[in-house]
């Protein structure tokens, strides 16, 4: 298992990580594969959602820079295709260390822009699989351009005060998701992948987390 653990910040959390081997989801009569408390915790209530849009939520904490998450990637889009209608998946930065900020900048720029579907496992191929000098605003500005963006244009709005004010209320979800580590993934605001052992089990606990959600089971 892939662990780094570090205390939090003010502002700034340091990142941890848990990561995650593949099951699949039992019948309502079967046992239960997972385990509250082992491969994941239900948060104390009340739940606190990224939005208020009625369908279950499946949200990633995730961060460009870093590495695990690269390697999440594929498989979270494998997973949000398999998601059951009545669940949405969604992507949340989180800014574990200074490092991270310009990536949670440069992801709600890119959504702004409408450039984020096509962007996303880019990024992560550009700065871990082709090295690309991928660390700070400039360097990030320098990439969306070579996808069409405008230069100027994603400075403006990933410098912006709105999305100042954006990531502040993700880092206190992050808090009230106890979360220290990517990727992570909580449900409804109500449970958070815990200690899974591979990126393959990530995915199924959040799916099978979702589709009992969905289906109102306790």
């Amino acid at each position: 298992m892939f662990k780094r653990f570090a205390s939090l910040r003010a502002f700034s959390l340091i990142a941890g990580l848990l990561l995650a081997t593949a099951c699949t989801a039992t019948g309502s009569n079967e046992a239960a594969p997972y385990t509250d408390g082992t491969e994941y915790v239900t948060l104390p209530a009340p739940a606190h959602r990224l939005s208020n849009e009625g369908k279950v939520e499946v949200v990633e904490v995730f961060s460009y820079g870093c590495i695990h998450c690269a390697h999440f990637a594929p498989i979270a889009e494998q997973m949000r295709k398999q998601l059951p209608t009545g669940v949405t998946f969604k992507l949340m930065p989180a800014v574990f260390s200074d490092e991270w900020l310009p990536f949670a900048r440069a992801y709600y720029a890119a959504k702004k822009l409408g450039v984020l579907d096509q962007t996303h496992l880019e990024l992560f191929k550009a700065k871990f699989d082709e090295h690309y000098p991928i660390s700070n605003l400039d360097e990030l500005a320098d990439f969306y351009a070579m996808h069409g963006v405008k230069r100027d244009e994603f400075m403006r709005i990933a410098s912006s005060d709105e999305v100042t004010q954006q990531i502040r209320k993700d880092a206190e979800l992050v808090k009230q998701w106890q979360v220290d580590g990517t990727p992570t993934i909580v449900v409804d605001g109500k449970y958070r992948t815990a200690n899974v052992k591979t990126l393959a089990e990530l995915s199924a606990v959040a799916q099978w987390l979702a589709k009992r959600e969905l289906s109102g089971a306790k």
